[in-house]
């Protein structure tokens, strides 16, 4: 199969079961690009939202992977386990007897900064080599706390019955361990809980109802698959935007600091002189817009002829 420069962000929702990496392959694969990325780790067990980056949208993978995320998570009440998931082995079942004002409550203890442990059964790397190889070796390593902010918790089902589900969305911070949420949320209820299912719904202004199953991309013609591709600035949409001429934009490209009458900003986007001429992301101090990302003028060039030339 021969492989083309392919520029772009799909938006994928990625199965029950597969690794972030292998959905990312199979989605390389039936676009035939040259180089993709994906923008953060979901867990085979984690189904949806898994932007992936094409050519030159891996320029900005790094702001999808910095977004805020939206997930809605499934948490069954009274058993503990090993890993914090489905996947581990029981190690204690308690009775469950609480109200969901008590729910309400453990859920807005856990909202705003907190400090979070991460799980030994992640992919954090320690001296090189990921947790989840040492505790599958049954050894603990010590895991410092890392603060994160969790924006808000929603109660979305509650089963109070045999089986006694909590069904919640949270809305937080990178680096959020759902899982381990999940579980401080049982002992503050008392009764420990592990997490049965988990879908993410958002990264930054991007949303699952926009993405596209694997099965679907693979029943589609090539030009369908391409036409699916959004502009790497997707992932930039709610940054504030400015335009240059085409004598500035081509300075801008090059390298060089550009005068602008716009006040200091940390993130903007940039434009060319044609609405769809995205030249990359800057930012503006002392009324000087200086580049952070570029992209090539190739780039540029492909991207105003369309996805996949």
């Amino acid at each position: 199969m021969q492989r083309r420069p392919v520029h772009g962000v799909l938006l994928l929702d990625k199965p029950l079961g597969l690794s972030s990496n292998d959905a990312l392959q199979k989605a390389k694969w039936l676009l035939r690009a040259e180089k993709a990325g994906h923008t953060g780790t979901l867990d085979p067990l984690a189904t949806g939202l898994l932007p992936l980056c094409f050519g030159a949208g891996t320029k900005f993978s790094q702001v999808s992977l910095d977004a805020d995320k939206a997930y809605e998570a499934v948490l069954q009440l009274g058993v503990k386990t090993s890993t914090g998931d489905a996947e581990g082995e029981v190690l204690q079942r308690r009775p469950v007897d609480v109200t969901r004002e008590q729910i309400e409550a453990a859920c807005a203890a856990f909202t705003g900064e907190i400090d979070q442990v991460p799980p030994m059964h992640s992919a954090l790397k320690h001296e090189g080599k990921a947790l989840y190889d040492y505790a599958r070796q049954g050894i603990t390593i010590e895991r410092p706390a890392r603060r994160v902010t969790i924006h808000r918790i929603d109660i979305l089902d509650w089963q109070d019955g045999e089986i006694q589900q909590l069904r919640i969305a949270v809305r937080c911070t990178k680096g959020t361990y759902i899982r381990t949420l999940g579980e401080d949320i049982g002992e503050r209820l008392g009764c420990g809980a592990h997490l049965s299912a988990l879908r993410r719904t958002g990264s930054g202004p991007l949303r699952v109802e926009d993405a596209i199953t694997l099965d679907a991309l693979a029943a589609m013609s090539e030009d369908e698959r391409l036409a699916l591709l959004r502009p790497p600035d997707s992932l930039l949409q709610d940054w504030p935007a400015l335009r240059l001429d085409a004598d500035e934009a081509g300075r801008f490209l090059s390298g060089l600091r550009r005068r602008v009458a716009a006040a200091d900003a940390g993130q903007v986007r940039v434009y060319g002189p044609e609405p769809q001429a995205f030249l990359g992301s800057a930012h503006v101090k002392a009324g000087e817009l200086i580049a952070d990302r570029l992209l090539s003028p190739q780039e540029v060039q492909s991207l105003l002829a369309g996805p996949g030339t």
